[in-house]
């Protein structure tokens, strides 16, 4: 869990669910990320299992990363969920 919580983890993982991409592209998506800190974070994934790099250079999530993004999609849902919530109900205020 300590993993998840530090800054650009969460991130990285957002953008590789859709599938592979090289550093590059994955830095650009990530907007205010260094290349050092992306690059320490993506060394971190990849110590735990949880993203993979790929013969061509690009990264991806591994199946326990896969798994990790299901179970994200299901917190990320509820976070929209209740943020709709409290919009309705300071609406009402």
């Amino acid at each position: 869990m300590e993993l998840l919580g530090q800054r650009w983890i969460l991130r990285a993982l957002w953008e590789l669910e859709p599938g592979p991409l090289g550093f590059l592209e994955l830095r650009r998506r990530m907007g205010n990320c260094s290349s050092s800190t992306l690059s320490e974070r993506l060394q971190q994934l990849q110590n735990a299992g949880i993203v993979e790099k790929r013969v061509d250079k690009t990264y991806e999530l591994s199946s326990a990363g896969i798994e990790l993004g299901a179970a994200l999609q299901q917190v990320w849902g509820w976070s929209e969920r209740w943020s709709a919530h409290l919009v309705t109900c300071s609406a009402l205020d």
